[in-house]
């Protein structure tokens, strides 16, 4: 683990693997609770909502979609964001939120590009076309795979870390052109319906599953995330045991 006297005393307590450890333990089974709260209702109000007019019972799919989306965005916006903890703050635990959460991005994604393609079959007549979004989240999908294999590539803890952490941060170009591609280009996925500077243009009876259901599906991620963070931080404690005992053994 990094040296925590490069971190600013301020944030030293949060930076300190053990007392996240502590935290992290409280936390964890609350956000367990609330993402299978908000998702049992989310998802329980999407399956009973109308039939589209247009769409038919095909736009429930809608309800899991858009949030796998939104979260594959968001997942690579938090990496960025620990990626800067990396290269400029050197904060101990940043690199392990990156290594976590990658493979958590990844499924997600590979979701969003499964559902979306169900969604989209009998909508567009056919699985998959190469339009700005659906290319734009496929190159993010390999994105998350190039990142996962970077970090298991390197043996070296701190140049892995900071590889990654290029690697997030220069990638991060791809999310507002996921987001805004609907907006630069012509394509056939429809434009945004619910975060809009003049509002949502969705029905309030297809709106709030899909508000509620996004909201269990992010306190989702943010439970696996913790999850992953401590087994990695676990899983370093013992290879540096592991390190020691062997070296203890050589003397």
């Amino acid at each position: 683990m990094t040296d925590l006297s490069a971190t600013p005393g301020r944030f030293a307590v949060f930076a300190n693997p053990t007392r996240f450890l502590q935290l992290s333990g409280v936390v964890q089974p609350w956000l367990y609770g609330a993402a299978g709260v908000a998702l049992a209702v989310g998802l329980i109000l999407g399956l009973t909502a109308p039939d589209d007019y247009q769409q038919g019972a095909t736009v429930k799919i809608m309800f899991i979609h858009v949030p796998f989306a939104w979260l594959c965005m968001m997942i690579w916006t938090v990496m960025s964001v620990s990626a800067l903890g990396t290269l400029v703050w050197k904060h101990p635990l940043a690199d392990v939120a990156v290594k976590a959460a990658a493979p958590i991005g990844m499924v997600f994604t590979a979701l969003a590009l499964i559902t979306g393609s169900i969604w989209g079959r009998p909508m567009w007549g056919t699985w998959w076309v190469w339009d700005a979004r659906l290319t734009s989240v496929f190159i993010l999908f390999l994105m998350y795979l190039g990142l996962i294999a970077l970090t298991r590539a390197l043996d070296d803890p701190g140049r892995s870390a900071r590889s990654a952490a290029i690697l997030v941060i220069v990638g991060f170009v791809n999310i507002p052109i996921i987001k805004f591609s609907v907006d630069w280009w012509n394509t056939l996925h429809q434009p945004a319906s619910v975060m809009r500077v003049d509002g949502p243009t969705m029905p309030a009876v297809f709106l709030w599953p899909l508000l509620i259901s996004a909201i269990g599906f992010t306190l989702l991620f943010f439970a696996l995330h913790l999850t992953a963070m401590r087994t990695e931080v676990l899983r370093r404690r013992v290879r540096a045991l592991t390190k020691l005992r062997l070296r203890s053994a050589d003397a």
